[in-house]
């Protein structure tokens, strides 16, 4: 790496995107504080990636201010300077339009994709700026630009990461702390598509039917490549979609 990052905290780190961005920096030789909310999956990663990265764990639901904070208070020594944060969890619920959306979906995208993020990154920033050091990389997605039918909440939401974003790099100027938003199209091998459609295995597969989408460790070279960046250089947006995928086509509503 070309920048003095030695700790990164990736959330949602369980599976899918997080998993493989735990699994790059292991390899680029991070101590990792892995968070999602299955004790199981992180313990499992854990034991891939050690002795390889030294790892801690965290169990906790980052919509719970008071539960994330008492989480990051309780780091030990050795994990609380944080050099890196990976704002990776996130989730759509529902593909419903918004006249027949159900609200708890809503409420849960919101709750998780906007509150979950800005908790984490409330915590974790003013130690960067105190050290002076350190770089933010939030998982937007491409829904957060182009708008699609169904996407409504979940696409404002991702709007929200990537505005955020920008904010925090304004905010930002005149440290050393870098941020970066990365906003993936279709990302298969993951439980994103299975989580939107309520556990429905065969909508979800039936998503990437006959196409190459991206996949996980993909987002997880750009997530190393942005971090590994000089100094000096800021990447603060990325767009990154599968050949299969494009962003034109406007909807039109003809009158038969």
């Amino acid at each position: 790496m070309q920048n003095e990052y030695r700790t990164a905290l990736v959330t949602g780190a369980s599976s899918g995107i997080g998993r493989a961005v735990a699994k790059q920096l292991a390899n680029e030789g991070f101590k990792l504080v892995l968070v999602a909310r299955r004790t199981e999956r992180l313990q499992a990663l854990v034991e891939e990636l050690e002795p390889k990265a030294s790892c801690h764990i965290l169990t906790c639901d980052l919509r719970d201010t008071d539960g994330v904070r008492r989480a990051f208070d309780g780091l030990p020594k050795d994990f609380r300077a944080i050099d890196v944060l990976v704002n990776n969890a996130g989730l759509a619920a529902g593909t419903e339009p918004a006249q027949k959306a159900v609200w708890d979906d809503w409420e849960e995208m919101i709750a998780t994709n906007c509150m979950g993020l800005s908790n984490v990154t409330h915590a974790i920033l003013p130690g960067m700026v105190e050290r002076n050091c350190g770089h933010i990389v939030n998982i937007g997605s491409v829904a957060g630009i182009y708008a699609y039918r169904g996407g409504n909440v979940y696409g404002a939401t991702k709007a929200f990461v990537e505005h955020f974003s920008r904010g925090l790099k304004t905010d930002l100027l005149g440290t050393a702390v870098r941020i970066s938003n990365i906003a993936p199209g279709m990302v298969g091998d993951c439980e994103f598509s299975l989580v939107r459609y309520r556990g429905d295995a065969e909508k979800a597969e039936a998503v990437y039917t006959d196409l190459e989408p991206l996949d996980p460790a993909a987002i997880a070279e750009c997530v190393a490549w942005c971090i590994s960046r000089p100094a000096h250089v800021n990447i603060l947006n990325m767009e990154v979609m599968a050949t299969c995928q494009a962003p034109g086509g406007l909807a039109v509503s003809r009158n038969e």
